[in-house]
């Protein structure tokens, strides 16, 4: 299916040109037929020459309700224009294809109608003259009578030959469904509809409302139920779980997880600036209508506060429309989630970077660069490609050579906590974390290179040292541990060598002693020399055969049983007695 929005001046005979090319009537509510102008948006579909199914939203015409007309546009990729011939361009018509040049549409037909009623040759020729001078081009333009049916039969092939060309919309993208028109049908419910311009909604699909999550209970495209409707397509949609009064028109469905919603976003004016943008404008995407107030950061670049969050994309076209005069000018979406300006001439230098950011891919790694670390889902939300030189740690990215340039600056960072506290082996993960300023102790892993390694929750030199006076105490006690394993030191004796409980902490993260419990310590590898002698003697075998097998005493004997029951060496029986596990 093919999407087309009808653009023009009131009662230059939009919604007749379309009763005429599909039979159905748009205008769906009395009060617009009564008074025969359309005040809100219409909708009807037909089956062109080459069998296209293309739907047309008929927008309002009358300035009075422009909101209506962009809530119809903003979605579609390609307009209808009509101009009457009997009375040609109009201020009106100016602004129905300024709204579309400042939204960058690209294809477009025109229709002159009234046929009947004037020549429409020179009328032709003025507004392809016009259009030509849009974002539109030349267009193709055919002459018609609703009344007669004059030119219908042709309209409908240059229809179909437009249609035919443009881009493919793409399936798999995630679904941003701007909602048009909210009501309740009986015996179904909430039912919404909306013009689906990227990705595929079905039945049972879950979909992000607000903070809420709905499901998807049915699809219509068209008037006729479907499993799934793809882009581009109307749909319509049943809704589980929200009321008709909780919606309304600018609420956006959304794909899970795949869009950011923010109030204040970075962009850039489409065109040279004319003159200074004002304090305040009223911004449209899609459906959408929220006020913003205008801070201009230099050049055509300015940031705008929101009064409500949007779901919005980098690449986003906005279009602002000052509520103080006529005026629309288009805007880039640049970033959805900005830095903040804090110091003076932040505001310039923001304006800088954003002038001088690509787009696609390489802008996409400037920005990486810029914020260092980001979750990869947020990135991808924002709307940005993944770069492919990006480093990848679990749920983040990491900028192209920033864990080269932060695991520099470790040994450092080692070295200085080291120098504060001799007597611990290096700084915990969560110093070093919040040190090179990473969102998550997970990132420390990838930045801790040889000779440095993580140990026991510290990042640590592999081999690590002691201040000078612990360390020949602590070779004192290994030396006589060398000799009788089993031999643990007594507290005086620790005492006298100047090992400390903060020092005896040091040797045993330092790997040179092993704490079996409160003042015993013995050499590592005590398990291994323990087990063996263990099975040598029949099992099991009681505390007392243990103690004689080590050659020590019940001092050492009883902490070392039960610290080999912890290490999984032993394992200790109903009856007190223990075996080799």
């Amino acid at each position: 299916m093919d999407v087309i929005a009808t653009a023009g001046h009131v009662d230059h005979g939009k919604s007749a040109l379309v009763r005429a090319l599909t039979g159905m009537e748009p205008d769906r509510w009395a009060e617009e037929r009564r008074r025969g102008l359309t005040i809100d948006l219409g909708f009807a579909w037909t089956t062109l020459p080459s069998g296209r199914r293309v739907a047309i939203v008929d927008v309002p015409g009358h300035e009075r309700f422009v909101g209506n007309m962009l809530a119809g546009v903003g979605p579609v990729p390609a307009a209808l224009v009509v101009v009457a011939a009997d009375d040609g361009w109009s201020a009106q018509t100016a602004e129905h294809v300024a709204v579309l040049d400042t939204l960058g549409v690209r294809h477009a037909l025109l229709a002159v109608t009234k046929a009947d009623l004037a020549d429409p040759a020179p009328v032709l020729a003025d507004a392809r003259a016009r259009l030509a001078k849009t974002s539109m081009g030349t267009v193709p333009a055919v002459a018609v009578s609703s009344v007669t049916g004059a030119g219908v039969p042709e309209l409908r092939d240059a229809l179909d030959r437009l249609l035919a060309g443009l881009p493919a919309a793409d399936p798999a993208a995630p679904v941003r469904l701007w909602i048009d028109r909210a009501f309740t049908i009986r015996g179904a419910g909430t039912v919404v509809t909306g013009t689906l311009a990227a990705g595929t909604v079905a039945t049972g699909d879950r979909l992000i409302l607000g903070d809420r999550e709905l499901t998807v209970r049915g699809v219509q495209s068209l008037g006729e139920p479907v499993e799934r409707a793809v882009a581009t397509a109307r749909v319509a949609l049943n809704l589980r779980g929200v009321a008709v009064e909780e919606l309304s028109r600018g609420d956006a469905l959304l794909t899970p997880g795949a869009f950011r919603r923010t109030d204040v976003v970075d962009v850039s004016l489409a065109g040279a600036p004319e003159r200074r943008p004002p304090a305040e404008a009223v911004v449209h995407i899609g459906s959408a209508t929220v006020g913003a107030r205008l801070r201009p950061l230099d050049g055509a670049v300015v940031r705008l506060r929101l009064a409500a969050a949007l779901p919005l994309r980098i690449g986003d076209r906005l279009l602002l429309r000052d509520p103080g005069s006529r005026r629309v000018s288009g805007a880039d979406v640049r970033d959805v989630d900005p830095p903040e300006l804090r110091r003076r001439g932040a505001a310039r230098q923001r304006a800088a970077e954003l002038a001088a950011q690509p787009h696609g891919t390489a802008g996409a790694a400037a920005d990486l660069a810029r914020r260092r670390n980001v979750r990869a889902d947020d990135f991808a939300a924002m709307g940005w490609p993944i770069p492919d030189d990006a480093q990848r740690v679990g749920p983040w990215l990491l900028a192209a050579g920033l864990a080269d340039e932060l695991t520099a600056a470790v040994p450092e960072l080692v070295a200085r906590y080291r120098r504060a506290h001799p007597l611990e082996p290096g700084p915990p993960v969560e110093v070093v974390r919040r040190q090179l300023d990473l969102p998550d102790a997970e990132l420390v892993a990838v930045v801790v290179r040889p000779p440095l390694v993580l140990r026991e929750g510290r990042v640590v030199q592999a081999a690590a040292d002691l201040p000078p006076a612990v360390q020949r105490a602590v070779d004192a006690i290994r030396a006589r541990l060398a000799a009788d394993p089993f031999a643990a030191p007594e507290v005086p004796d620790l005492a006298a060598a100047g090992l400390g409980v903060r020092e005896l902490a040091a040797a045993v993260r330092s790997g040179q002693l092993v704490r079996v419990a409160d003042a015993v310590y013995l050499a590592p590898g005590i398990a291994d020399e323990a087990r063996a002698r263990l099975a040598a003697i029949p099992q099991p075998f009681t505390l007392s055969q243990a103690r004689q097998a080590w050659g020590t005493s019940r001092r050492v004997a009883v902490p070392l049983a039960e610290w080999l029951d912890a290490q999984g060496v032993t394992v200790r029986l109903p009856d007190n007695t223990r075996r080799l596990r």
